[in-house]
Protein backbone atom coordinates (compact mmCIF):
# COMPACT_ATOMS: atom_id res chain seq x y z
CA UNK A 1 0.00 0.00 0.00
CA UNK A 2 1.42 3.33 -1.06
CA UNK A 3 1.68 5.74 1.86
CA UNK A 4 2.34 9.45 1.89
CA UNK A 5 3.05 11.32 5.11
CA UNK A 6 3.21 15.10 5.06
CA UNK A 7 4.82 17.21 7.75
CA UNK A 8 6.12 20.69 8.37
CA UNK A 9 2.92 22.68 8.62
CA UNK A 10 2.96 25.55 11.07
CA UNK A 11 1.55 28.92 12.04
CA UNK A 12 3.42 31.58 10.06
CA UNK A 13 3.42 35.33 9.56
CA UNK A 14 3.06 36.91 6.12
CA UNK A 15 6.35 37.04 4.26
CA UNK A 16 7.91 34.12 6.07
CA UNK A 17 9.14 30.85 4.56
CA UNK A 18 8.25 27.25 5.31
CA UNK A 19 9.18 23.88 3.89
CA UNK A 20 6.77 20.96 3.80
CA UNK A 21 7.88 17.37 3.42
CA UNK A 22 6.11 14.33 2.01
CA UNK A 23 7.71 10.99 2.84
CA UNK A 24 6.60 8.27 0.46
CA UNK A 25 6.69 4.52 0.95
CA UNK A 26 6.18 1.51 -1.33
CA UNK A 27 7.03 3.41 -4.51
CA UNK A 28 10.04 5.42 -5.63
CA UNK A 29 9.32 9.13 -5.97
CA UNK A 30 11.73 9.28 -8.88
CA UNK A 31 9.47 7.03 -10.93
CA UNK A 32 6.12 8.83 -10.59
CA UNK A 33 4.81 12.36 -11.04
CA UNK A 34 4.05 13.81 -7.61
CA UNK A 35 1.75 16.68 -6.85
CA UNK A 36 1.14 19.12 -4.02
CA UNK A 37 -2.43 20.26 -3.43
CA UNK A 38 -4.09 22.47 -0.87
CA UNK A 39 -7.54 22.95 0.52
CA UNK A 40 -8.59 26.13 2.25
CA UNK A 41 -11.62 26.24 4.56
CA UNK A 42 -14.83 26.16 2.55
CA UNK A 43 -13.01 25.71 -0.75
CA UNK A 44 -12.27 22.90 -3.16
CA UNK A 45 -8.94 21.14 -3.07
CA UNK A 46 -6.67 22.69 -5.69
CA UNK A 47 -3.40 21.81 -7.35
CA UNK A 48 -0.42 23.88 -6.25
CA UNK A 49 2.24 22.29 -8.41
CA UNK A 50 3.86 19.06 -9.48
CA UNK A 51 7.15 17.38 -10.25
CA UNK A 52 7.47 14.87 -13.04
CA UNK A 53 9.45 11.64 -12.88
CA UNK A 54 12.11 13.46 -14.92
CA UNK A 55 12.25 16.19 -12.29
CA UNK A 56 10.45 18.83 -14.29
CA UNK A 57 8.31 21.13 -12.15
CA UNK A 58 5.14 23.04 -12.90
CA UNK A 59 3.24 25.51 -10.76
CA UNK A 60 -0.09 27.23 -10.69
CA UNK A 61 0.07 30.95 -11.27
CA UNK A 62 -0.90 31.87 -7.72
CA UNK A 63 2.34 30.34 -6.32
CA UNK A 64 4.67 30.74 -9.28
CA UNK A 65 7.88 32.44 -8.21
CA UNK A 66 7.17 31.84 -4.52
CA UNK A 67 6.88 28.05 -4.15
CA UNK A 68 9.36 25.40 -5.26
CA UNK A 69 8.90 21.64 -5.45
CA UNK A 70 11.90 19.36 -5.15
CA UNK A 71 12.64 15.81 -4.18
CA UNK A 72 15.34 13.77 -2.52
CA UNK A 73 15.45 10.36 -4.15
CA UNK A 74 17.66 8.90 -1.43
CA UNK A 75 15.12 9.88 1.22
CA UNK A 76 12.17 9.12 -1.05
CA UNK A 77 10.75 12.49 -0.06
CA UNK A 78 9.15 15.34 -1.94
CA UNK A 79 9.34 18.90 -0.64
CA UNK A 80 7.35 22.07 -1.03
CA UNK A 81 9.39 25.17 -0.26
CA UNK A 82 7.07 28.10 0.33
CA UNK A 83 8.48 31.63 0.39
CA UNK A 84 6.82 35.00 0.78
CA UNK A 85 3.80 33.41 2.38
CA UNK A 86 0.49 35.22 2.18
CA UNK A 87 -2.65 34.91 4.26
CA UNK A 88 -4.37 33.34 1.26
CA UNK A 89 -1.89 30.44 1.41
CA UNK A 90 -3.64 29.28 4.57
CA UNK A 91 -4.80 25.74 3.89
CA UNK A 92 -4.23 22.07 4.53
CA UNK A 93 -1.53 20.91 2.16
CA UNK A 94 -1.55 17.42 0.68
CA UNK A 95 0.81 15.46 -1.49
CA UNK A 96 -0.56 13.13 -4.12
CA UNK A 97 0.48 10.37 -6.44
CA UNK A 98 -1.45 8.23 -8.89
CA UNK A 99 -0.25 4.64 -9.23
CA UNK A 100 -1.95 2.26 -11.64
CA UNK A 101 -4.95 4.63 -11.82
CA UNK A 102 -5.34 4.73 -8.04
CA UNK A 103 -5.02 8.09 -6.30
CA UNK A 104 -3.08 8.20 -3.06
CA UNK A 105 -3.14 11.12 -0.64
CA UNK A 106 -1.44 11.90 2.60
CA UNK A 107 -3.28 13.03 5.71
CA UNK A 108 -2.35 16.65 5.07
CA UNK A 109 -0.49 19.25 7.06
CA UNK A 110 -1.97 22.57 8.19
CA UNK A 111 -0.36 25.84 7.16
CA UNK A 112 -1.78 28.99 8.69
CA UNK A 113 -0.53 32.41 7.63
CA UNK A 114 -1.68 35.31 9.75
CA UNK A 115 -0.35 38.44 11.34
Amino acid sequence: QVQLVESGGDFMQPGESLRLSCVVSQIMVSQYPMGWYRQAPGKERELVGSISSEGRTDYKDFVKGRFTISRDNAKNTVYLQMNALKSEDTAVYYCHVRVLNVDYWGQGTQVTVSS
